[in-house]
């Protein structure tokens, strides 16, 4: 299991969202590009960056954030947040983006899914966020009907590359993670799950370690408040304790 560290774009800034409410935003940096320097020197592996304008209004509004990163770190990076067709996907992968996270385009319209899978194999990556087991969209605004596994195997089907799954309750509160929920996810489908949500502090790193063939765990708030050191966590997970 590897150790994710995400960086959320508003505005061009580096912040977090309360569970995912964007009149409740903290502002941790306005470089995202240092930012993604520091997470990057202290051995992460994979940034998570999540463009939170293109959530919520389906339009990149943090592209020119994004070549920065691209330019100031040599590990991958995965992006998402509104990107809702094939051309924007090829945007970003020109730029140098190494995997695509589709999410409310992915339930709205399923077939684009399995297009932009043949298109680009190996690169796209389906975020699921889920609220009492069903799939939430547009930012976390609007709950539907598909329930969250019932949609991650359905990806799975249409060639998706893995799985980010989101506990919507339990991402931003420092809570801890949804073990239950996430075991469920993980035993459900072949393709690698990445968990996301309720991370505050090492103890959780460990308890998700228990968690067979679970992929890796994006962590956002708790470093950036300081109560999760990046370092430590990856040792951990290299250790396998």
């Amino acid at each position: 299991m590897i150790v994710i560290p995400a960086i959320d774009l508003k505005d061009g800034k580096c912040v977090r969202l309360l569970q995912g409410r964007k009149e409740e935003v903290t502002v941790y940096s306005d470089d995202p590009a240092a930012m993604a320097k520091h997470w990057a020197s202290l051995g992460a592996e994979l940034l998570h960056i999540v463009d939170l304008d293109g959530a919520f209004s389906g339009e990149q509004g943090n592209i020119e954030k994004i070549k920065m990163i691209r330019k100031a770190i040599d590990i991958p990076i995965e992006v998402g947040g509104g990107i809702r067709d094939l051309e924007r996907m090829e945007k970003l992968i020109n730029l140098g983006v190494d995997r695509i996270i589709f999410g409310t385009s992915a339930a709205r319209n399923p077939d684009m899914i399995g297009m932009a899978c043949n298109k680009y194999p190996g690169k796209v990556l389906v975020g699921i966020d889920a609220k009492d087991g069903k799939v939430a969209i547009k930012g976390w605004v609007e709950l539907t009907d598909l329930g969250a596994i019932d949609f991650a195997k359905k990806m799975e089907s249409f060639g998706a590359a893995g799985i980010i799954y989101t506990d919507i309750e339990r991402d931003g509160m420092l809570s801890g993670p949804n073990i239950d929920a996430m075991g469920r996810m993980v035993t459900a489908v072949n393709i690698p799950v990445i968990a996301s949500g309720g991370v505050s502090r090492i103890i959780d790193i460990k308890n998700l370690m228990q968690i067979k063939k679970l992929w890796g765990v994006i962590t956002g708030k708790a470093l950036y408040s300081g109560l999760l050191d990046l370092r430590e966590a990856i040792q951990i997970t290299k250790k396998g304790e």
